[in-house]
């Protein structure tokens, strides 16, 4: 908890601003804050809040259109479906996805930070707005952190914390239906915890993490624990837009009256709105998330002082320096690169999946039987649905002459994503075995419509 001495600290360069000297942990309060770039955000979260929402609703073909059903190693995408042996897929849509990252980073720095992490939606959003609706504005917060526990901050608290907590579990519930469905998580929630043990203790555990890391760590998560945001360092260059301050313009700070003095009049407005009290006048930080909220309260500084927006604005360190800044460079070549041939590979090999796998297998123990001079090879075909819906399989065997093979069934029904072992039975005299003798399965929808050969080389005394 921070002292009220330690709210009127202001951040240098050898500090964080949500530390105290004496280590203890300094709240930060940010001050409210409208412009273009606020109404640009909310529009942007709450589109982005509103797919999160509906997204474990929508249906495609009759399925979830995102599904990841861990238990059952099922994995349904916008129609597409998935099982456990397609997992080696994800590798290269999270690389692709990683490496997109790093363009955005490269070209416009923590620019997915300020406008579209889970983190900063769910944050900016819609905690600290309870919190403004609760508490007031940061001069009111800071009063109230400050005074004692009485009927008014118990109120105040007490209202904000059954919010928050309210927040958080419809936040790990509606996180739960990407992995159990909507409709299942929704019979979970009107059910006794006992019929669904797992999913309550998910919903339970993730409501309280939600609401510790949105309640009191927030800002700790990008500082200390984002690797994203550690990675800052070594992915910006003096080309990437990032906020920025011009100092050429705003040295040397002065007060308004003051006359020889830049255009910065040392307001500390700046620091007064940031999430992570860093101060941006001293450069670039890796505090720093990008969410513009010290242009826009520069900018309405600048406004009433008849002045010049843009003191502090998004540019590149070239460009603050009064050069041209460059749009290509070798870094961005290879982060794109890295980029599309991530999800070339993904969309290739997710494009030459085949609907359902089909093989034989060879079971443990002895691999062949010979007895009165016939040899028999016990054998399994393992077939796997991998459509989105149920399907008819039938099974015909081809094999050289003198060759039979003993199959129990020919029809197989499978679920989506079901899987079925058949056993049969392949017999041939010993005078017939040669090397390479091997057995077809044609297996084929009842439709006609898709199609496999897998093939089995038999064994036998030589």
């Amino acid at each position: 908890m921070s002292s009220p001495a330690s709210q009127s600290r202001r951040p240098d360069l050898d500090s964080l601003y949500c530390v105290n000297p004496d280590g203890s942990r300094n709240t930060i309060h940010p001050a409210d804050v409208k412009g273009r770039f606020q109404a640009r955000k909310k529009i942007v979260w709450s589109v982005l809040f509103v797919v999160w929402v509906v997204l474990p609703w929508l249906r495609v073909g009759g399925q979830p259109a995102i599904l990841i059903d861990l238990a059952n190693r099922q994995f349904l995408l916008f129609g597409a479906t998935f099982n456990a042996q397609d997992f080696y897929l994800a590798y290269f849509l999270l690389t692709g996805v990683g490496f997109s990252l790093f363009v955005l980073s490269a070209l416009f720095g923590r620019v997915w930070c300020g406008y579209a992490c889970p983190h900063t939606v769910f944050l900016e959003g819609f905690y600290r707005r309870i919190e403004r609706w609760s508490e007031g504005s940061a001069t009111q917060r800071k009063r109230l952190e400050a005074m004692p526990w009485n009927l008014e901050k118990v109120l105040r608290r007490g209202g904000k914390w059954l919010v928050f907590a309210a927040f958080s579990a419809f936040l790990s519930h509606n996180f739960l239906s990407y992995f159990m469905g909507a409709e299942r998580v929704l019979d979970a929630m009107t059910s006794p915890p006992g019929d669904h043990p797992t999913a309550f203790a998910f919903a339970l555990v993730f409501t309280v993490i939600i609401y510790v890391n949105f309640a009191w760590f927030r800002e700790q998560l990008c500082i200390v624990i984002c690797p994203y945001g550690r990675l800052q360092g070594v992915l910006y260059d003096e080309d990437t837009v990032n906020v920025g301050y011009d100092a050429k313009r705003g040295e040397p700070r002065g007060k308004y009256s003051q006359g020889e003095r830049g255009d910065c009049i040392d307001c500390f407005r700046c620091v007064a709105v940031c999430p992570t009290g860093i101060d941006i006048r001293n450069g670039t930080q890796l505090e720093c998330v990008g969410c513009a909220n010290c242009i826009d309260a520069c900018d309405e500084v600048m406004a009433r002082l008849g002045q010049e927006p843009g003191l502090v604005r998004y540019d590149s360190k070239r460009g603050l320096d009064g050069l041209a800044r460059r749009f290509v460079r070798p870094r961005l070549l290879l982060y794109a690169f890295l980029f599309v041939l991530g999800a070339t590979v993904f969309a290739v090999a997710a494009s030459r999946r085949t609907p359902f796998e089909a093989a034989i297998i060879r079971p443990q123990g002895t691999p062949y039987l010979v007895q009165d001079g016939i040899v028999r090879n016990p054998l399994f075909v393992h077939l796997v649905n991998k459509q989105p819906r149920a399907h008819s399989f039938r099974i015909e065997a081809e094999a050289p002459e003198g060759v039979r093979v003993l199959l129990p069934r020919t029809e197989v029904e499978l679920e989506s994503l079901a899987d079925e072992r058949i056993s049969f039975l392949v017999e041939f005299d010993r005078s017939v075995y040669e090397p390479e003798l091997q057995v077809v399965l044609h297996i084929r929808t009842a439709d006609g419509g898709l199609e496999l050969h897998p093939s089995m080389v038999l064994l036998g005394p030589r």
